[in-house]
């Protein structure tokens, strides 16, 4: 089966994952659209002179819309960027005017492959993707709370010493402000983070889990202020995500979903495990949360759907 993926928005997201993308080997046909077509075309030529040194060759050029109609995968991550000491609310009306037109302009092209949103706020973009496009909801994905879930795992393997994929923690709720983290579920192996601190205080403080959370909230935010962007670690997420759903994995990723009553929650999209398929979203992974962590994750989810009908009509 050939794999075929688009990219919406060639800036430093969009231009990460398509060199990460590459250098996989996981695509055999990759689109690159943007609306400053001298910048796709050169941004497409860099990546092509490349090519001669990778292990498989990838069909890459600088098309537009009507390139899609037989693609698996279309990643959008076009829109304004987060600014310096900017919340990611802020983008919300610039960036669901951009979504609009971009998901119109799919649809007219035929596609009936997978959505993946990376544009901010993530959760409401997702949402609003679903909601313009008519496609089933199992195929519209935002990236979430996937990066997030990762900075959280690397911090945690700092503290304890050990490889990254032997923490098992996961970030909840909005890719902001409201996110949180339900150490209940966090392990190290198969042994619970906060059974390690209560065993050996002296060396792992429980305390310092708190501050663990928080640099994981502010990670974004001190990124950007040093270097104006965040780029490397989503794009490695969004690529690994591209491999699970074109290999057809069943793997479980923390992703802006659709909740259809799980944790009380209705429609609304926000970051939970989910397990991925070739065909989108298989289903949710329900946790067993602690009441105060099933708090948190309603409040994250009441804020999302509130500033989702802050949209004009006309964006909904």
């Amino acid at each position: 089966m050939e794999r075929k993926i688009g990219v919406i928005g060639c800036g430093r997201v969009g231009m990460s994952y398509a060199f990460s993308l590459l250098h996989s080997g996981i695509c055999d046909k990759l689109v690159l659209i943007d609306t400053d077509q001298r910048r796709v075309w050169a941004e497409a030529e860099d990546l092509r002179h490349g090519l001669s040194y990778l292990g498989r060759i990838t069909e890459v050029w600088a098309g537009d819309y009507q390139d899609l109609h037989d693609a698996n995968i279309v990643l959008i991550t076009a829109g304004a960027a987060q600014k310096e000491g900017e919340d990611r609310m802020a983008l919300l009306h610039r960036n669901a005017d951009i979504l609009t037109e971009i998901v119109g302009r799919i649809v007219q092209s035929g596609f009936r492959g997978i959505y993946l949103i990376a544009t901010n706020p993530v959760d409401i973009m997702t949402r609003l993707c679903a909601e313009l496009s008519g496609a089933d909801p199992r195929r519209v994905i935002g990236s979430g709370t996937m990066l997030d879930t990762a900075r959280l795992r690397f911090l945690l393997s700092t503290f304890f010493a050990v490889d990254p994929k032997n923490v098992h923690a996961y970030v909840l709720g909005e890719h902001g402000e409201s996110e949180f983290v339900p150490f209940s579920q966090a392990r190290i192996g198969t042994k619970e983070v906060l059974t390690i601190c209560r065993e050996d205080p002296s060396r792992f403080p429980i305390s310092y889990l708190t501050q663990v959370e928080q640099r994981t909230v502010d990670a974004a935010g001190e990124i950007i202020a040093a270097k104006g962007a965040t780029c490397y670690g989503i794009a490695t997420a969004l690529v690994k995500l591209t491999d699970a759903i074109l290999s057809d994995e069943q793997s479980i990723f923390t992703l802006s979903c659709r909740l259809s009553g799980e944790y009380g929650i209705q429609d609304v999209y926000l970051g939970v495990p989910a397990i991925v398929t070739r065909s989108g979203i298989r289903e949710t992974v329900t946790l067993t949360l602690r009441e105060d962590e099933l708090t948190k994750l309603k409040r994250s989810a009441a804020y999302l759907d509130s500033m989702y009908h802050r949209l004009a009509p006309s964006q909904v």
